[in-house]
């Protein structure tokens, strides 16, 4: 009976040491996740790299302007003349006060001391201040801006060495690239958000702006007030638009950025003249689709009086077939050969009106020469 007893105790005990032994093999492999998983979250994203290699560039503008009140409008016809109103004491401090507007954007620096920005930002303001990260706050100077694409560059009043952006390809980037955008929305500086390209080559008319010349990036990161003039980083950490508009309302979060490869373009441009110069022939384009044919199709929607197309005998719906020596498909490929033409040099172009083909010769003038008319 003994012995019978024995021998159940070491059964037991064998069983115990089977359980245990496997119990200590499967907790080793256990363990390393663990580790792993730090390991992987231990590493810097791709966002974060992105950030800290441009972010340093990224810069806050704060603007002031000042604004004469006055107690009556302006179009009195009684006060047009300033004797009169300083005869009635109306440039008392009491009555005629001056204030200040302040305003804030964005922006970042692409050289020696240079920021870009919009020109929406710093439009008819008196003092431009640049906030750097490191929290100095310097005064700059602007050296240009064009309104018809809302850009402008600006010269830090200041000594650097200056942290500069990388400045990408735009015409690289592809409908799905991530997009980082970076800015000062609400005064927040140095705000991240994250989304993707989500459309290129957006034209504003299709936004219902008629006074700009710009072909946009679409983008679901969210750009807030404050964020115009900040850059639109891919996923290396190089610009590759800068954030401008934004569609609000039923339709949010669509954000739109003016892309790099433009915005270099029209920066140097303003260093080098203090202006850009635009070339059109004073039309507006329609884009439609030919669902049969599986093509668009672009017409001239509407014809500027006395412009060079009005002169030449270009007529609205007229379908455009060739400019230069480029078959047109889009409304950009009608701007873009424009463009590289320049002004007070001929172009050639080929129309459809009706079932006839019709051969122009068109001299682009400057957009200016246009709103002179």
């Amino acid at each position: 009976m003994t012995r019978y007893i024995q021998k159940i105790l070491l059964l037991a005990s064998l069983i115990t040491v089977g359980i245990k032994i496997p119990a200590k093999v499967i907790s080793q492999p256990l363990s390393k996740p663990e580790i792993n998983e730090f390991n992987i979250y231990s590493k810097k994203s791709f966002i974060t790299k992105a950030v800290e290699k441009t972010g340093a560039a990224v810069v806050t503008i704060d603007t002031q302007r000042y604004v004469k009140t006055r107690k009556f409008p302006r179009n009195s016809q009684l006060f047009l003349d300033p004797y009169f109103e300083r005869f009635f004491g109306l440039d008392l401090p009491n009555d005629n006060r001056p204030r200040i507007e302040q305003g804030q954007g964005s922006g970042f620096i692409f050289a020696d001391g240079l920021v870009m920005t919009n020109a929406h930002v710093v439009n008819q303001s008196d003092k431009v201040i640049v906030g750097l990260t490191n929290g100095k706050k310097l005064n700059a100077k602007l050296i240009g801006q064009d309104f018809f694409t809302d850009l402008a560059v600006l010269k830090i009043e200041g000594k650097g060495p200056w942290p500069k952006a990388k400045l990408g390809d735009s015409a690289k980037i592809k409908v799905g690239d991530w997009a980082i955008a970076v800015g000062n929305p609400f005064g927040l500086e140095n705000t991240v958000t994250l989304g993707i390209i989500s459309n290129l080559k957006r034209n504003v008319t299709q936004l219902g702006i008629y006074d700009k010349k710009l072909e946009l990036i679409q983008t679901d990161a969210a750009i807030n007030p404050g964020n115009s003039g900040g850059p639109l980083l891919n996923s290396a950490g190089e610009v590759i638009g800068i954030n401008t508009l934004i569609r609000s309302g039923p339709g949010a979060g669509l954000s739109f950025a003016i892309p790099i490869n433009k915005a270099k373009e029209i920066a140097y441009q303003l260093l080098k003249t203090g202006k850009v110069i635009h070339p059109m022939i004073g039309i507006s384009l329609i884009e439609e689709s030919n669902t049969e044919r599986k093509e668009n199709v672009v017409k001239v929607g509407y014809v500027v009086p006395n412009s060079p197309a009005e002169k030449s005998g270009i007529k609205i719906n007229d379908i455009l077939i060739k400019v230069g020596n480029k078959d047109i498909e889009t409304a950009s490929d009608v701007i873009d050969q424009i463009n590289k033409n320049g002004i007070n040099k001929q172009v050639n172009i080929l129309l459809k009106r009706k079932n006839k083909f019709i051969k122009f010769k068109v001299i682009p003038t400057d957009i200016s020469n246009l709103q002179n008319n």
